[in-house]
């Protein structure tokens, strides 16, 4: 059977899904070694300036520039190169295939359809011989779905003596070429709940840690009616989500330790310090009532709050004008989820989310992105980057 022709940008997509770069936090998973090395090729050959920033041994953010007009002004193609596991995925994972107008394998949506049309936005005007208004740096990073240290490392770079070096960025996360100017942050943290240990005979002579720890649940629960009545236009309300516990050692032993874990989306405007406040208020209330109960909040294991752009920043208004004129969605939307666009708008960056595909088909056991739909991709970040000045 004869082997398909594919354009540039979907064979850049398929190399790119065929490594594996599952993020070093899930079991097994290499890290980005491989996939950087290849990112840092594809413009190498191209004879691109491009370079490599270590942000964990041997797993590099990779940056790749392309002079502008005006050198004291930048824009930032942002993509991430780390994927979540494989584990319960329907697929072969990394033998990328096309079949109904879709590529399949894990990350071709979530994000390395993005970074391949950001690759080929690049090298398409370095081909041509085309200088934008602004330098470009194309960043590939590491790390977005676990503690999201590479984009940390790459703000520093970007950080001149406290003032911001760049005047807009584009962050390639799944939103079906909608541009996004708000995003919701996270907190997530562990509450560890101490009983006293019995014989389960006698559980009178011990304190059920896990006993109080419901009563946690139940007041987080109750709470939420308290959260749906604050609504973001674009995010809709801030939600909270208990999503592990455990304790217990064995059946006939009155547990004396139990832990929860919680997830919390935050909106603009929301500190995570105050957040973390009005929850040691609740625990605060349970010890009122329960002269037992022995809770203690743990630091936060990640806390990364809001992204909110201004509408009318220049980023977001040339993105609206370029998608209307593509005939695409060119209403500004706001999206559930966190990502790396929030650190680099804390670092003083108009930045936007926008990237090929369905988050519905991020990490999932399936997944796959529309190919037509990183063609069209390509073309956007290639007028933004010809057009912002």
């Amino acid at each position: 059977m004869p082997r398909m022709n594919f354009s540039p940008v979907i064979e850049t997509l398929r190399s790119l899904v065929a490594v594996n770069s599952v993020n070093s936090f899930y079991e097994g998973g290499p890290g980005e070694r491989d996939l950087a090395t290849s990112v840092r090729h594809f413009f190498e050959h191209r004879g691109i300036v491009v370079w490599e920033q270590e942000v964990f041994p041997n797993r590099p953010n990779v940056l790749a520039r392309l002079p502008g007009r005006d050198p004291s002004r930048r824009v930032i193609l942002e993509a991430h190169m780390d994927t979540v596991s494989v584990e319960g995925m329907n697929i072969p994972p990394f033998e990328p295939r096309i079949g109904n107008g879709k590529l399949f394998g894990r990350g071709s949506c979530d994000t390395k359809a993005g970074l391949a049309a950001m690759m080929h936005a690049v090298a398409s005007l370095h081909d041509e011989g085309l200088t934008p208004p602004c330098e470009v740096w194309l960043a590939a990073v590491v790390d977005e779905e676990f503690s999201y240290r590479g984009v940390v490392k790459l703000c520093e770079e970007l950080t001149v003596n406290g003032a911001p070096a760049a005047q807009a960025a584009l962050v390639a996360e799944p939103t079906g070429l909608r541009a996004i100017i708000a995003g919701k942050g996270v907190l997530r943290w562990r509450i560890v709940v101490r009983g006293k240990a019995a014989h389960s005979s006698k559980p009178r002579l011990g304190v059920n840690a896990i006993n109080h720890a419901a009563r946690i649940v139940l007041a987080i629960e109750e709470d939420h009616a308290r959260l749906a009545g604050k609504v973001h236009p674009l995010l809709g309300p801030a939600t909270a989500n208990v999503g592990i516990i455990r304790g217990g050692v064995q059946v006939n032993f009155v547990p004396d330790t139990c832990a929860i874990e919680i997830d919390r989306r935050l909106l603009p405007g929301e500190s995570g310090p105050a957040v973390l406040a009005h929850y040691q208020g609740l625990l605060d209330e349970l010890k009122a009532q329960h002269p037992t109960f022995d809770a203690v909040m743990e630091p936060p294991m990640i806390l990364d709050e809001a992204l909110e752009t201004a509408a009318d920043s220049a980023p977001a208004k040339l993105a609206s004008t370029v998608l209307a004129e593509m005939g695409l969605d060119a209403a500004l939307g706001g999206v559930p989820f966190d990502s790396d666009a929030s650190k680099l708008s804390r670092a003083g960056i108009p930045s936007l989310i926008i990237g090929p595909g369905s988050i519905d088909q991020a990490h999932a056991a399936v997944e796959f992105v529309e190919v037509a739909e990183v063609e069209r991709a390509l073309t956007f970040y290639r007028e933004f980057i010809t057009r912002f000045e």
